[in-house]
C-alpha cells in the first residue's frame, strides 16, 4: 500500500465521520432515545429503627493508658 493511499483513505474516513456528525447535529435528535422516566414512591422511614441515638457513634476509650505496655515505634531502615 502506497503513502498516498494511506493518506487517502484517513482523509476519506474523516470526511465520513464529519458528513455523519454535521447529519446528527441537523436533525438535532438524540442517537437514542431517553429511557422513559418511572416514578418510585419512597416511604418515609421508621424513626424508631433508624434513629439510635442511645447508641455510642465512636468506641470507648480508656481515661488513662498504661505506658509500661506501649511499644516504641520500629524504626526505619
Amino acid at each position: 500500500m502506497h503513502l498516498g493511499e494511506l493518506i487517502a483513505n484517513i482523509l476519506a474516513a474523516l470526511l465520513l465521520m464529519c458528513v455523519l456528525a454535521v447529519a446528527f447535529f441537523a436533525a438535532s435528535q438524540p442517537l437514542w432515545p431517553d429511557g422513559e422516566a418511572k416514578m418510585v414512591i419512597l416511604i418515609p422511614p421508621d424513626v424508631l429503627t433508624t434513629a439510635s441515638i442511645k447508641a455510642p457513634t465512636h468506641p470507648r476509650l480508656p481515661d488513662a493508658v498504661d505506658t509500661r505496655l506501649v511499644k516504641p515505634r520500629p524504626e526505619r531502615d
